[in-house]
């Protein structure tokens, strides 16, 4: 009876600490793959995009286009191109009431050169991609489009956009598109990707608008939004509808949101300024390098609850960040759930700098607060207390 007592006793040692090593093992796992870095207090649920690499093909990034071979239209008014197949395309000329249809197989990719053209359209777009496996348009020179009146319908599609596109398409290249809109500027029914070129967009809505995903690794842009800026939403799937950026030089005015992504934001690298009702809003906001200066009269940067498959968030890991607010009940840094701060610079001025609904934490960077640098991430409205009232107590 004593050996059974002890050999009872020993087992139960061992399963314990096996219990204990497993358990344990997991943690390690799980902290390891929350890690932005190679700094183990940095916290976050880090890696919703990846990388650039995995965002864009090498014919994505070719900005001078091959043209042995290439096929060439003049523009001439009221007379349509029509591209239904696989090739590059060399559009020159200017003209009026112009349609560049694409309609080619689910296989083919089709190139289509904009070298110094001009389209001024009533209530079409100027270009018009209905099939194709990817659309891409790389710009020479100086480009104007122009789409003056009310949009109508193709079937049951709203042609929306004075580039509209129905798959997926990259634009590219060294020369200048120049865009008016009386509707939004650049549609994409899917991904929309842009790799280098310089656009200056006016658009009475959206200057660029995409259901799957806005990817921009290079470009300058001059973008006046009358609701958003640079806006992806799929109402189908709200995992999608993300935005992606990895260089590139910002001007955004807008009278809503600058960048909205329903489900992800991730800013790699850029220079981006911004005035607008709200500068960045999506579900979760990752920032890991660039200089971004937001003026905003709503909320500066805003993670709410519009993706089920993210808890909304802010993760600041890198990078030059200035936030000034308008006075009134506005926020200059704003999470329904979460607030990290793992490194760069965050330099906040507003009666309501921070106001976050989970939790935050504070693990690196600096945070500047009204001109004073602080050691912790203040929360103006928790508790439910006024914001003039919370910037007091964080102060005493």
């Amino acid at each position: 009876m004593k050996n059974l007592g002890k050999t009872i006793i020993f087992l139960a040692i061992i399963v314990l600490v096996g219990i204990v090593f497993i358990f344990g093992g997991v943690k390690l796992l799980n902290t390891s793959n929350n890690s932005t870095d190679s700094n183990t207090n940095a916290s976050s649920t880090s890696g919703v995009i990846n990388s650039s690499n995995d965002l864009f093909t090498s014919r994505d990034l070719i900005q001078d286009v091959d043209l042995s071979g290439a096929t060439y239209y003049t523009l001439s008014d009221n007379n349509d191109i029509h591209i239904t197949k696989e090739g590059v395309y060399v559009i020159t000329g200017s003209a009026n009431n112009v349609t560049i249809y694409v309609e080619a197989g689910d296989e083919d990719k089709v190139q289509i050169v904009l070298d110094g053209v001009s389209i001024t359209n009533t209530d079409l777009p100027c270009i018009y991609a209905k099939t194709a496996d990817k659309v891409f348009i790389n710009l020479k020179n100086e480009n104007n489009l122009t789409v003056s009146s009310t949009f109508v319908k193709d079937g049951e599609t709203n042609t929306d956009g004075v580039i509209f596109s129905k798959c997926d398409i990259t634009l590219n290249g060294t020369g200048i598109l120049n865009i008016k809109s009386s509707d939004n500027g650049i549609v994409g029914k899917d991904d929309i990707k842009i790799t280098g070129g310089t656009y200056n967009i006016t658009a009475n809505s959206k200057t660029i608008d995409a259901n799957d995903s806005i990817r921009i690794s290079d470009g300058k842009f001059i973008l006046e939004a009358g609701t958003d800026g640079l806006h992806a939403e799929n109402n189908d799937d709200d995992s999608l509808g993300y935005v992606y950026i990895s260089g590139g030089e910002f001007t955004i005015s807008a009278k809503d949101d600058a960048i909205h992504g329903t489900s992800v934001i991730q800013i790699d690298n850029a220079i981006i300024n911004i005035n607008a009702a709200e500068g960045i809003e999506g579900t979760y906001i990752q920032i890991n390098d660039g200089t971004i200066n937001i003026n905003a009269t709503d909320d500066g940067i805003n993670a709410a609850k519009k993706s089920t498959t993210y808890t909304p968030t802010i993760e600041i890991n890198g990078g030059n960040i200035k936030i000034v607010m308008a006075s009134g009940d506005t926020d200059g840094v704003d999470s329904n759930g979460n607030i990290y701060v793992n490194g760069g610079t965050i330099d906040v001025t507003g009666s309501s700098t921070f106001d976050y609904d989970g939790k935050a934490e504070y693990n690196g960077g600096t945070i500047i607060v009204n001109g004073n640098q602080v050691n912790s991430i203040p929360n103006q409205m928790m508790g439910g207390g006024g914001k003039g009232e919370k910037m007091m107590n964080f102060y005493k």
